[in-house]
């Protein structure tokens, strides 16, 4: 009998984590509560359940998961940095993250592991803006050869992040090499290549984040298209009066990303609002505004319509505030 409920626990773990993986959060939930009806006291449904509600932001439900599968298993390193991750983002408790990777650390004996909890470090001290911290953790990885696409990525944004372009390059293009499907290192390779002034190679690998992005699904469940449009109608309606004169008759499009035409222009493929056909005489007018979902949802902790509407209007606020100071094009 005792096997039989293991072997449903597992079923139903399996199915959860195959559910995360294909964006599914909402039936990974359904699959974690019927293994903790199964086995309250499991530290993997624990850390599942942790994992789920981080991905919906449910920050502090996530870490009290975690801290019940840590105190359930003591070398639990997954859920270690589970947590430590779910206080970075969406908690911002840096030195709550950077306890758990300390803990974790005294278990870990595998590089590649080594240097993923010690990258994670590093971003948690850069959170704190203690950059001699994030200095001195970074270098204490070891230096492989790492062959994990994601560890490559978080070693190149840790030396974006720090100032050693050439490094981040490097690691970001390996990254790339072992996943040419990983958006975020894409785009952190366009931003690397941007600021060493090659404006070409920037705008493909941008392009390449950008096609990357279209083709995964997304982390956070959606907010269905036809209410993201009214939460960017009702923002717009909610803009100071002079903000409104200036946008007053312009074509509001809402989008998934940036085209494809303006990112090779050099327009960021992460941007969330676009104003431009913008004339300046006799008064300053929009003729059109472009509001891209995927790029306002992935600045949200979960798909709240009412976050999503307060984030529209202060990324609408920004870029109005953008075209105005912008000096005439000449």
């Amino acid at each position: 009998m005792a096997s039989e409920k293991t072997d449903q626990l597992s079923a139903h773990l399996d199915r959860a984590w195959d559910l995360v993986s294909r964006g599914d959060l909402a039936g990974a939930l359904r699959s974690a509560e019927k293994s903790l009806e199964l086995d309250g006291d499991s530290p993997e449904v624990h850390n599942l359940l942790g994992f789920v509600a981080t991905q919906e932001g449910r920050g502090e439900e996530a870490l009290e998961h975690y801290e019940r599968a840590i105190e359930l298993e003591e070398s639990f390193v997954e859920a270690m940095l589970n947590a430590a991750e779910c206080c970075i983002h969406p908690l911002g408790e840096w030195d709550a993250a950077i306890e758990h990777i300390e803990r974790a650390l005294e278990w870990i004996d595998d590089d590649e592991e080594l240097a993923d909890a010690l990258l994670l470090s590093v971003e948690a001290h850069f959170g704190k803006k203690d950059l001699d911290g994030a200095r001195a953790v970074l270098a204490r990885v070891p230096a492989g050869p790492f062959e994990n696409p994601g560890l490559l990525f978080a070693l190149g944004r840790a030396h974006f992040d720090l100032g050693a372009p050439d490094r981040a390059e490097a690691a970001l293009e390996a990254a790339l090499e072992a996943d040419p499907a990983h958006s975020d290192a894409a785009y952190y390779l366009g931003l690397v290549r941007e600021q060493k002034g090659d404006r070409r190679g920037a705008s493909l690998a941008f392009l390449q984040s950008r096609d990357a992005e279209l083709r995964r699904a997304p982390v956070l469940e959606r907010v269905p298209h036809a209410e993201f449009e009214k939460r960017v109608k009702s923002a717009l309606g909610k803009l100071p009066e002079r903000a409104q004169a200036i946008l007053a008759g312009a074509l509001v499009i809402v989008a998934d990303v940036p085209g494809a035409e303006v990112v090779a222009e050099g327009i960021d493929p992460r941007l969330p609002v676009l104003i431009d056909d913008v004339v300046r005489e006799p008064e300053l007018r929009a003729g059109r505004v472009f509001v891209y979902q995927r790029n306002v949802e992935r600045t949200l902790d979960g798909p709240s319509l009412i976050a999503v509407e307060d984030a529209v209007l202060r990324f609408l606020g920004e870029e109005i505030e953008f075209v105005e100071k912008a000096p005439p094009a000449a």
